[in-house]
């Protein structure tokens, strides 16, 4: 029998991208028995749906792998790391390029993809209550699904908001097949330059990790950390950024408002709100997905304004839109920590002058930053 420890030790020895890539996921009955099921979602009644989903949800939720909220196996990993290289140096502590910008403890998008017509037509009221928190959010829309009234980006963005793809249909067949990709791909190319959009989410996080480097955008956000409950689930395990090629990978690190509303029926701000809490402490990137469809009745949304005044709560963060955190994340891979003239260490690289040092130490059985 494997135990505990042989289990961690295990993990750690694969390579990031097995994690990152999802190369542990293992297709068979269970994929063919789920695109079954949603080449027949059309024809079902929204409450037959329903009822299918939340039988087999306690199932779902049950994952050993990758577990379901917190999936930690990379978190830890990096800590392994951390006090592997403090072992070996005999340093006190370690110095390190801080994750975010101006010394901030960790980073928050808010980001919504609209669904259809009465998402567009709730975008106003959603704006209006982020504006009232000081937030700003990206918006993501699918093409050639449903009608975009033309003064919709415009409003977006004179809330300092932007527009991002959320594919050519919502058809989920996107990734089915490699002649699928390359029948929309030259569609991705031509709406992401006319919306002059430079992000990018996929109908129902539908994902490929060996293609989305040909999307042809500065950040794609359609691989969840840890999400057992959409058509394709799994999760790449980091609330990190990270890289497909030039491509930015901005995680979904916490549920989907559908999933907690509508599938478990569970509390929604207080599910985001533990969460966050932990990626607050190890520094990772909350990103919430949302859809103004999904947030018309009262008591939802007021779950969602629940979510918004814990984050204002937390001035230690670095609240951005999606394309800032690609960018920094992307400027981020071209800095260094040296010692400067004077034998202080200073972080040196092209872009870096909003990066701060952040300095690694042990902590229990794990490492803590000095920011």
């Amino acid at each position: 029998m494997t135990s505990a420890a042989d289990a961690i030790r295990d993990a750690q020895a694969l390579p990031t991208t097995h994690y990152l890539h999802e190369r542990y996921r293992d297709p068979g009955r269970a994929s063919r028995l789920r695109r079954l099921y949603y080449d027949l979602k059309p024809l079902l009644p929204r409450a037959v749906q329903l009822r299918l989903r939340r039988a087999y949800a306690g199932r779902q939720r049950a994952v050993e792998f990758p577990r379901w909220p917190i999936e930690p196996v990379l978190v830890e990993r990096h800590a392994l790391e951390l006090r592997a290289e403090l072992e070996r140096t005999g340093a006190e502590r370690l110095p390190m390029v801080n994750f975010w910008p101006d010394g901030r403890r960790f980073a928050a998008i808010l980001t919504h993809d609209v669904e259809g017509p009465a998402g567009v037509a709730n975008i106003s009221r959603v704006l209006d209550l982020e504006r009232r928190f000081g937030f700003v959010s990206s918006w993501n829309f699918v093409a050639e699904w449903y009608p975009i009234p033309d003064d919709t980006f415009a409003r977006i963005r004179a809330a300092g908001g932007e527009v991002g793809l959320h594919g050519i249909k919502h058809d989920g067949k996107l990734f089915r097949s490699r002649a699928h990709f390359e029948a929309d791909l030259p569609k991705i190319h031509a709406y992401l330059d006319r919306w002059q959009a430079v992000g990018f989410r996929s109908p129902a996080t539908h994902r490929n990790p060996d293609w989305m480097h040909e999307l042809g955008c500065l950040y794609d956000t359609s691989f969840p950390d840890t999400d057992p409950f959409q058509p394709l689930p799994g999760g790449c395990c980091s609330i990190l950024p990270f890289m497909f090629g030039d491509l930015v990978e901005l995680p979904i690190t916490l549920d989907q408002d559908q999933t907690l509303f509508e599938l478990l029926r569970v509390p929604a701000a207080e599910h985001w709100i533990r969460k966050s809490e932990w990626i607050i402490e190890h520094h990772g990137l909350i990103n919430i997905n949302t859809h103004p469809d999904y947030l018309i009745e009262d008591e939802r949304l007021a779950e969602y304004e629940a979510f918004l005044r814990f984050l204002r709560e937390r001035a230690d963060g670095w609240h951005a839109l999606p394309r800032d955190v690609a960018a920094w994340w992307r400027t981020r891979a071209g800095l260094r920590c040296a010692p400067g003239p004077d034998g202080a260490v200073a972080v040196v690289g092209e872009g870096g002058e909003r990066a701060t040092v952040a300095w690694a130490h042990a902590a229990g059985d794990g490492v803590a930053f000095d920011l």
